[in-house]
């Protein structure tokens, strides 16, 4: 069973979208296996996070921020792909630190994630974009 979704951001930060995932999984007849998410961008990242205090959400894109920042600041003087923004080959960078794949045990069609566990779409760039999601169940 394979399905795409499609998440809307409206810029820089991560978004929850651990509800999506378990409707379709419920949906889909799946039974018991691993589900794989793929996301089909390089500027941006797929995180299962704490989902119960955004503070969480808060601290980890201020830290990516401060780690790999803009293009026009002075630190990022050596990049030199810069004609898509000040903000793109820092999402590229980021996206290569964090993963672009996950994978989720599933029993009985309930996805196995631990209590204060979500999935999350990382986005790296600042202006808004319709990122796909690719879902793929295998069964054992």
């Amino acid at each position: 069973m394979i399905e795409t979704i499609e998440i809307e951001t409206t810029g820089a930060g991560l978004y929850e979208f651990t509800d999506r995932v378990t409707d379709w999984v419920g949906r889909s007849g799946a039974g018991t296996g691993l589900l794989t998410l793929f996301v089909r961008h390089t500027s941006c990242s797929l995180l299962i996070q704490e989902n119960a205090d955004p503070e969480v959400q808060i601290d980890l894109q201020a830290f990516f921020h401060r780690l790999v920042p803009p293009t026009d600041d002075p630190t990022m003087a050596y990049i030199t792909h810069t004609y898509e923004g000040p903000d793109d080959m820092p999402a590229h960078i980021k996206a290569a630190m964090m993963p672009v794949s996950l994978t989720v045990p599933v029993i009985d069609a309930t996805l196995q994630l631990g209590r204060w566990q979500g999935i999350y779409l990382f986005e790296h760039r600042s202006r808004p974009h319709c990122r796909q999601v690719v879902l793929h169940m295998g069964g054992t």
